[in-house]
């Protein structure tokens, strides 16, 4: 069944100037977690930036042109990739990145032969709904460190610019119409930078010395590097992408959920994870670090209810022609975190609310142990973030969340002894 309020469908294309100010939109949503994935690292923020384009712009390619989906710097192989280049340097990381990626087109090539009747089994809503609640409020603390911390101290000033942020966004997407309501995020955004160069939280400085026009310095592997391999590093981050699967999958279910439409069967689960690996292979054969779908773009669209593909695909050129226009790149890299926090609070949550919906819309009864057991479970493991930590590996609280979800599922019987 098809979502009534949905304002663009995602094969409506939006005139060319609303166009341009979604496509905006979903530039500044991600904007912040790209580039600080690659800055954490050690890795040109400017690669990165272009890499999510090419990436999301494959993605939209494998997945035949029916996912909305944006696709960015991932943080679940930060600890990995910091490790490699403090020893061996970016072609350890372009290989293992790409391993990731063969990783992720095995899996796919797999899921193709044994179909995905499966997933109705395994992903009921009793356990779609908290997953997708634990998406959006696993990143509350995030938010609310943004919204209030400056360098480990508490700053009144990052308070206010967030919640001005906020307030505002949630003002025009109320009060406003049309196309001004739909790019609320947008104004809210550009209302929190001025705020914020009010009370002096904006260095010019990095803006000013940045030329207009600066290519990024691309690292390719194999050409620009003595052919080499480096086991540590395949072996090191290849299994991460088992974790970072269940987290796709999370998000293909939010967007399921928000479109109305069954995206694991078509254009389905196996060219859905062929779109992730394709995209971090492209990645890491240009220099940047391997990627994923974003929480952040589907907060956005979940927001103005716009899921039309030319949106995400507008996003996606305007990140690669920012990676070339250096004081446009600066001048977003110069948002303050209190506006990043403000937005955050908003996008997260409608996240959130999602997955809450969908417990709603099924009449999921609480009152059943079994699913009070199960919705329970995941929701405290996933928000705690009670991670794995296995060697190098470590399996974050969502898809620990996922796991448990899924096998409590599928063991607990349909009744409690005390129900019967």
């Amino acid at each position: 069944m098809h979502n009534t309020n949905i304002v663009l469908g995602i094969h409506d294309r939006p005139t060319p100037l609303r166009w341009l100010g979604l496509s905006f939109q979903h530039l500044f949503a991600m904007f912040g977690s790209t580039v600080l994935v690659p800055i954490l690292v050690g890795l040109n923020p400017g690669i990165a930036l272009f890499s999510s384009g090419v990436g999301t712009l494959m993605h939209i390619l494998v997945t035949k042109g029916k996912i909305p989906s944006y696709m960015s710097s991932s943080f679940a192989f930060i600890t990995p990739m910091v490790a490699l280049m403090q020893s061996t340097g970016y072609p350890a990381v372009a290989q293992g990145t790409i391993a990731v990626g063969i990783v992720y087109l095995i899996t796919a090539l797999l899921v193709s032969q044994i179909g995905t009747n499966w997933i109705d089994k395994a992903l009921p809503p009793v356990v779609v709904g908290p997953i997708i609640m634990v998406i959006g409020l696993s990143l509350a603390g995030t938010a609310g460190q943004n919204a209030t911390m400056n360098h480990g101290h508490y700053d009144l000033r990052f308070f206010i610019i967030a919640f001005v942020t906020l307030f505002v966004t949630i003002a025009c997407n109320m009060l406003l119409r049309g196309f001004a309501s739909q790019i609320s995020i947008l104004i809210g955004v550009v209302t929190g930078y001025l705020l914020s160069i009010t009370l002096g939280l904006v260095d010019f400085s990095s803006i000013i010395r940045t030329p207009w026009l600066q290519a990024p310095a691309f690292e390719i592997p194999f050409i620009a590097y003595q052919p080499h391999i480096y086991w540590d590093a395949i072996l090191g981050m290849a299994p991460i992408a088992f974790v970072t699967m269940t987290e796709h999958m999370g998000h293909i279910v939010v967007l399921n959920e928000l479109t109305g439409e069954q995206f694991l069967k078509d254009p389905g689960l196996h060219r859905t994870l062929a779109g992730d690996g394709v995209a971090s292979m492209v990645a890491g054969l240009i220099g940047g670090p391997a990627i994923t779908s974003y929480g952040e773009n589907i907060g956005v669209m979940a927001l103005n209810k716009i899921y039309s593909i030319y949106v995400v695909i507008g996003a996606a050129i305007l990140a690669m022609l920012f990676g070339f226009v250096g004081k446009l790149s600066a001048v977003i890299q110069s948002i303050p975190l209190p506006v990043i926090g403000g937005i955050s609070f908003l996008l997260f949550g409608v996240i959130a609310s999602s997955g809450l919906r969908i417990l709603i819309d099924n009449q999921i009864d609480l009152n059943r142990n079994r699913n009070l057991m199960i919705t329970s479970s995941i929701l405290v493991i996933g928000i705690g973030n009670a991670f794995l930590q296995i060697g190098d590996f470590q399996f974050s609280g969502v898809a620990v969340a996922t796991i448990v979800g899924i096998g409590l599922n599928l063991v607990l019987p349909q009744k409690a002894a005390s129900e019967l």
